[in-house]
């Protein structure tokens, strides 16, 4: 089976690239309104990209009557957000805060879920989340008029402190279970494993 993309609509490209592509990291993005309304919305076109600078990007398209999301409004207006990723205990909260909530209700507040302070930013990141990077903006790139590519510079890290072991600085992986985005209203727990021994050395002959 063949298809080229200039015979598809959009919505069956992106049920070709959701449906294949997976699974894929969840960003969910928290970023603060005008009135200081705190916004929480998760995204899963979503990767990290760079380590020098940190960079990471999501894609952020229109609401269905064309109105821009409030995390679009809000990083255009201050510039800044925090990632956070979500493991299983948040997964249904992260779940949730795709609904379409109106600018003054934020989503952290009606869910119920905790907040703290960033150190570098002025948006608040998500007091129980395994990671969180403190981003400003770095670039922003309009695709076809009606999504936005967000890149973020990371300028600040936070770790649940059980995570990390800072001597070797790799991450605990039987206290971490992130929650990928399959599709629709599908996701999927990382606990099954597999690892592989060092990839061979070949020599040329």
């Amino acid at each position: 089976m063949e298809y080229f993309p200039e015979n598809l609509q959009p919505r069956e490209r992106y049920k070709l690239l959701t449906g294949f592509v997976l699974p894929r990291p969840i960003a969910w993005v928290t970023t603060v309104g005008p009135t200081g309304v705190v916004n929480a919305a998760p995204f899963s076109f979503f990767n990290v990209f760079c380590e020098d600078p940190p960079l990471c990007m999501f894609a952020v398209n229109l609401r269905a009557d064309g109105r821009a999301k409030d995390t679009l409004v809000n990083i255009r207006r201050t510039s800044e957000f925090v990632v956070n990723l979500t493991d299983e205990p948040l997964a249904r909260a992260m779940h949730d805060s795709s609904g379409d909530f109106p600018p003054e209700i934020g989503e952290p507040d009606y869910l119920g879920l905790k907040l703290a302070p960033s150190t570098r930013v002025a948006a608040p990141r998500l007091a129980d989340a395994p990671w969180a990077m403190e981003c400003k903006t770095w670039k922003t790139i309009e695709v076809n008029g009606d999504r936005t590519l967000i890149m973020g510079e990371g300028i600040n890290f936070h770790i649940r402190d059980e995570l990390w072991d800072a001597n070797t600085m790799r991450v605990n992986m039987e206290l971490y279970h992130p929650i990928g985005r399959m599709f629709a209203d599908r996701y999927c727990r990382t606990d099954d494993r597999v690892v592989f021994p060092a990839a061979p050395v070949v020599q040329a002959t």
